[in-house]
Parts: structure tokens; sequence; C-alpha cells
């Protein structure tokens, strides 16, 4: 294993993206980054760019709208990635699930890994999410690194 992939392991970067929310959820989530729940301390950082996201933490339900925005994130972050749906509004597109221009849940466009039920979700279930996601995150790692070495 390379150092890069080895540090890729240790650190997995998260992509937060926004489908169209009521913004309780990413409230939560922007108030993981402050010193009292300092999600950084498992390693995860926020990033804005797909191409070098590990993990995509989405919120809301997924809009008409954004559906292309989110399968074109989804196609755009490296392999091996996790789909980590946050609130009740990502996960099952509830409330809002018998609007005209609601989809439903992210998992109606996207395969999704984690889900964090919730409205809006806790910062403590938030952080329980990111350490099943990172257990996940290992795991999906190793199973990559031994295609890489079966193909060698």
């Amino acid at each position: 294993m390379s150092i890069v992939e080895a540090l890729r392991k240790r650190s997995p970067w998260i992509l937060h993206f926004d489908t169209g929310s009521c913004n309780g959820c990413d409230l939560e989530v922007w108030a993981l980054l402050t010193p009292r729940y300092d999600v950084e301390r498992f390693g995860g950082l926020n990033r804005a760019n797909p191409k070098h996201a590990d993990i995509l933490l989405i919120t809301g339900p997924v809009t008409k709208r954004c559906e292309d925005r989110l399968r074109n994130l989804y196609e755009q972050t490296a392999e091996p990635k996790l789909v980590v749906a946050c609130g009740d509004c990502a996960s099952t597109g509830a409330p809002f699930h018998n609007c005209y221009n609601v989809n439903g849940g992210v998992d109606k466009v996207i395969p999704v890994d984690v889900y964090i039920p919730g409205c809006a979700a806790r910062p403590e279930a938030l952080i329980d999410g990111f350490v099943l996601a990172l257990s996940m995150w290992d795991k999906k790692v190793e199973e990559a690194e031994r295609r890489k070495e079966a193909r060698k």
C-alpha cells in the first residue's frame, strides 16, 4: 500500500450536498465542525469538490430539479465511495413525499450506504452515522485493494 492510499484510508473527505431541505439538517452538519462535536477527530474533512470526496453526505428530499445534479456528483466521486442520507427527508422524502416536485429519498436516485434518522438529525446521531460510515469505508478500501492486487 502506498503512502497516499494509507492516508486516504485514514482520512476520508466528505462532500455535503443539500438537495432541497429546510436547512435544519444542514445546521446540524455544520455544528459538527465546531469544537463541541469536532468530527474531524475521526479523520473526516469537509471538502467542496466531488473529485476529492470519498463520502457524499446528502441532506433534504431529492427534488426533480436536483436529481440530475445529485447523479452527476455521484458519478464524479471516485471509487470507492459512500453515500450517507442525513435526516428523514433524505432517507424517505418525508414530510415532502406527496409534493409535486419531490422524487423522494436519495435512494430513489443513487444507492445509499448509511441512513441517519431524525428531523433534524441531531449531531450525536450524525456522529454515530459517521462512525458507521468509517467502518464501512475501511471495508470498501480493503476490498478495492484486494481487487487491485488480484489484477496484477
